[in-house]
């Protein structure tokens, strides 16, 4: 396994505007990321990754860029970008910037002028189409709702746009659409940047005659219409070729639409492509034939199926990213653990998995301190485009609304974008005004500062697994096995490097169990577990989970 120094880092994500505000505006900001850089500092993690921070009209909170290479003023302007990226060089932290090139916000430029006339010179950086009766070219449903095509009355024709209306596609099939993306990339990378989170990089290649899906099941739709187009690898390795080689960047591919059948097509080393990609199969593990919000039920053995196949596939050649949530996904501990009963400890287990898999791994703000999904009262009190919109879709279909809200309030964005909880002061030290999306009431127990000087707490815990990591590279590179796959309470696995050999066992429910194993607990001794329990063996409480290390 070839060394690297993305392989080896723990990432951070951050999520700007529910970070840290500085200016009691309600919105958090770049001075805030700085003014925390010593607490991200001491989390031991080597690489933090911002979402957007680009001139934006924020239709969908700044991944509808207007201006690639402006900072927005709202989060500080260029000044206060170049100065974190200095001062997190400083404190040895790398800067991973998102690139979102699958589309533009519609106040950008290009698209003012595309749209303007048939023979605008912009006009074929983007993707138009004619209807004969006026009606949706095909019948694409876009990713946010409702049909992809919008209609331009002044060139009476329709441009596509996967997410919302607000964010028309870029057509890379234009060479010049590539070159100023690959421009966009140069100016961060001269500036010190240090790698790319590429926003739905899978969907850049696009079916030129758009054919109607034949699938019923979304997910189908998206793998089969919008991702993994004709020229997607020509257009990766080009970008890689002309750009991403020249320098030491660390490339990390958003892939709807990507999945064991071509998963190693984007990241296999000798392809000249992407460092590792996020698949989501685990992540859409709950969602129906109609998407998310047709919720159906997962047991462990298909949550730990993926990892096991995911893993099979990318050990020959390629490299995996490590995640449990994000800005798009519900709260981890709220979906994968147990935040009532066994919050704490449930929080620690699924901290323990993320650490001792192999891949890159991916915490996002404020798993490290156990954040939970928020259950807002109102669908008014919630701002995600996509939750706004599902429900717009839900009403129009004549569903019963407050059975919907309550899936809203186990799948909507928000709940990864609640303001960070820092301590348990009025709008949970994130701001002194009112923030832009409401606080999570249990704050006042949740927050960094009630956890910062626990040794028992979530967050120290974090603290003590990242640096076990670290001093452990058989949990990076090991081989992985699985053990006694289809256990329905226990995840077990040994990672093996040839020189030692870690056992991992987590109990992931909410009963205490008695591993029966055909492997001999004798020849291995516990390193590590999640609870204050002295049991050594292979019995477990509810949500513990122990490293053990062959004797």
């Amino acid at each position: 396994m070839n060394r690297a120094w993305w392989k080896e880092s723990v990432v951070y994500q951050i999520y700007p505007r529910s970070f840290k505000d500085t200016t009691g505006n309600g919105l958090g900001d770049i001075y805030g990321i700085i003014e925390k850089l010593d607490y991200i500092k001491a989390l031991n993690v080597d690489v933090v990754w911002i979402c957007p921070v680009y001139e934006s009209p924020n239709n969908d909170n700044g991944y509808d860029i207007s201006d690639y290479r402006t900072i927005s003023e709202e989060f500080g302007g260029n000044s206060a970008f170049d100065l974190l990226l200095k001062k997190m060089h400083d404190k040895g932290l790398k800067l991973v910037m998102d690139l979102v090139a699958n589309h533009t916000s519609d106040q950008h430029e290009w698209f003012q002028q595309a749209k303007k006339t048939k023979t605008n010179p912009y006009r074929d950086y983007y993707h138009w189409k004619s209807s004969k009766n006026g009606e949706a070219p095909n019948n694409w449903q876009s990713i946010f709702g409702g049909t992809v095509w919008s209609h331009n009355e002044t060139t009476n024709d329709f441009y596509l746009h996967l997410f919302t209306k607000e964010q028309p596609d870029l057509n890379w099939e234009n060479p010049k659409v590539r070159q100023e993306i690959y421009d966009v990339v140069r100016f961060w990378a001269n500036k010190g940047v240090d790698g790319f989170r590429m926003d739905v990089i899978s969907l850049i290649s696009k079916q030129k005659e758009f054919p109607n899906t034949i699938y019923d099941n979304y997910q189908d739709t998206i793998k089969n219409y919008y991702a993994n187009g004709p020229k997607i690898h020509e257009y990766l390795q080009e970008m890689n070729k002309e750009v991403l080689s020249k320098y030491d960047l660390m490339t990390v591919g958003e892939g709807p639409g990507i999945d064991l059948d071509n998963g190693l097509d984007y990241v296999h080393h000798d392809r000249g492509e992407l460092n590792m990609v996020f698949h989501f199969d685990h992540m859409f593990i709950d969602a129906g034939p109609k998407g998310k919000y047709d919720i159906v039920d997962f047991d462990l053995n298909d949550f730990k199926s993926v990892f096991n196949q995911w893993d099979q596939l990318l050990k020959q050649g390629g490299w995996g990213s490590i995640f449990l949530g994000n800005h798009d996904f519900s709260r981890m501990v709220s979906r994968f653990g147990n935040d009532k009963k066994f919050h704490k400890r449930s929080a620690k287990a699924l901290a323990m998995l993320l650490l001792t898999l192999r891949g890159t791994v991916y915490i996002y703000q404020g798993d490290e301190i156990g954040m939970t999904n928020v259950a807002y009262p109102s669908i008014n009190d919630y701002n995600d485009v996509e939750t706004l919109q599902a429900w717009q879709e839900a009403q129009m279909n004549g569903e019963d609304m407050d059975v919907f809200l309550k899936k809203v309030h186990l799948q909507s964005r928000d709940n990864a974008r609640t303001p960070m909880q820092w301590d348990k002061s009025l709008h949970a030290g994130f701001s002194n005004s009112k923030p832009w999306l409401t606080v999570n009431s249990n704050y006042k127990t949740i927050n960094v500062k009630s956890q910062d000087n626990d040794p028992l707490s979530i967050l120290n815990f974090y603290r003590d697994m990242i640096l076990f990591r670290k001093e452990n590279l058989c949990l990076v590179y090991g081989d992985y096995e699985c053990l006694d796959e289809h256990h329905q309470q226990i995840f077990a696995y040994r990672r093996n490097d040839g020189q030692r050999e870690f056992l991992v066992v987590h109990n992931m429910s909410c009963d205490p169990i008695t591993w029966r194993s055909t492997v001999n607990h004798h020849q291995y001794t516990l390193l590590k577990t999640n609870t204050e329990s002295t049991q050594i063996g292979f019995e477990f409480e509810p949500w513990q989970s122990k490293i053990f290390i062959k004797t």
